[in-house]
């Protein structure tokens, strides 16, 4: 069996003389950021192992290497560092903590349950013929059509905004995050249309292109996938910088407006996806807003007219308000459900039961100590089932 992590921390500190070990502690002791150790813990620490158990007890695993790491350089010990840096892979830089965008406070570099050592599968599991014959007879009409793999061209629009201009908003772990989506998105059939550190306008620009795409004549769905630092209700640009320069920022209205009927008649009547992750705030999701008054109704339109906005859903990172929390190595807690619950479950549910699913990862999942994130479904507008049958 291999050494886990907790084993080669334990090394590293068994081969730090006592006078280093004592450096290491106060320089753990006197760390600022979060989540920090009081010394009355510290004082309880009698050994390397006592030690180690408690760098991955407060840090998580990949969390203590990268701590370890910091303080160890920080005290001269760099070649321990070096050795335990080849031993655990940690071929990165140094991380420091996540920032929040809006308000420069430290955000923990918290991990869900499979954060840590989360591999994708190989492959999605892909829908039985049986499967996909039976669902049809069974709910035909209620299902939205899926065309045949050989004439179709599905596509699928992925930005990434990962370096930006005020170096302390870099996404690190963003990377990950990119590969892991694009992965999927080929995986399920579409070609991905990929962009990376665009500004609001260019973000703008990139979705108007992809609604005019010839493609989607030909194809039966499409998702859009944007991942950067957000507001309430809008994405940051890479240019964006909270007093300097302010307005690049690019509403996630503009999303619907340009897939809509109206501006994407090629796309009408075919569901639309949208995966946004981004913060939506600064709170830690530990206040749930009510719901809001349900809205009164629309009158019916004529025969002779299409719905505007129809056949959309969206799974947005988080709730209104709230903050969005990213691993600096692995990537987003987000991407990692979405390609786990998709990857297993994508063949058997359509696509409101595979959300349903990732929401439901979130609120069976402790981030760690009082930081919550929840995923949630916005502006759904799907008439009918929507299954992806990969495979097929």
């Amino acid at each position: 069996m291999g050494k886990t992590v907790k084993d080669h921390l334990e090394n590293t500190f068994e081969d730090l003389t006592e006078g280093q070990l004592r450096k290491f502690k106060i320089k753990l002791r006197d760390r600022k950021e979060e989540p920090r150790v009081r010394q009355a813990t510290i004082e309880k620490v009698q050994d390397a192992l006592d030690l180690a158990d408690l760098m991955v007890n407060t840090f998580t695993s990949t969390g203590a290497v990268t701590v370890t790491l910091e303080l160890l350089e920080a005290i001269g010990c760099n070649e321990p560092a070096e050795e335990l840096r080849k031993n655990t892979g940690h071929d990165l830089p140094v991380s420091l903590p996540c920032v929040d965008v809006d308000t420069r406070r430290p955000v923990l570099n918290v991990e869900l349950a499979q954060s840590d050592d989360w591999q994708r599968d190989l492959s999605v599991t892909p829908c039985s013929p049986q499967f996909k014959n039976k669902i049809l007879r069974e709910k035909g009409q209620e299902i939205y059509e899926a065309k045949d793999k050989l004439g179709r061209k599905r596509l699928a629009l992925l930005i990434n905004n990962r370096d930006f201009d005020e170096k302390n908003m870099t996404r690190r772990g963003a990377e990950k995050d990119e590969e892991n989506m694009e992965w999927l998105l080929m995986e399920l059939d579409y070609q991905v249309v990929k962009y990376r550190n665009l500004s609001a306008q260019e973000m703008k620009q990139a979705v108007k292109n992809f609604a005019l795409r010839k493609e989607h004549a030909h194809s039966d769905s499409t998702f859009v996938v944007i991942m950067s630092h957000g507001k309430r209700d809008a994405i940051l640009g890479v240019h964006y910088h909270k007093t300097d320069n302010p307005t690049d920022t690019f509403p996630v209205d503009d999303i619907y407006c340009q897939l809509n009927s109206e501006n994407c008649p090629a796309l009408r009547n075919k569901p639309k996806v949208i995966l946004i992750q981004a913060c939506r705030g600064g709170e830690h999701g530990r206040v749930w807003a009510s719901d809001g008054e349900p809205e009164d109704p629309m009158e019916i339109e004529g025969d002779d007219f299409v719905h505007k906005e129809k056949d959309f859903i969206s799974l947005m990172s988080c709730t209104p308000e709230t903050k969005s929390y990213r691993h600096v190595q692995n990537g987003t807690f987000y991407v990692q459900y979405i390609v786990d619950v998709f990857t297993k479950h994508a063949h058997e549910d359509h696509i409101e039961e595979l959300f349903r699913k990732v929401i439901r990862r979130f609120d069976s999942s402790d981030i760690g100590g009082s930081f919550r994130q929840m995923a949630c479904k916005d502006r759904a507008s799907l008439g009918k089932l929507f299954y992806l049958f990969p495979g097929i």
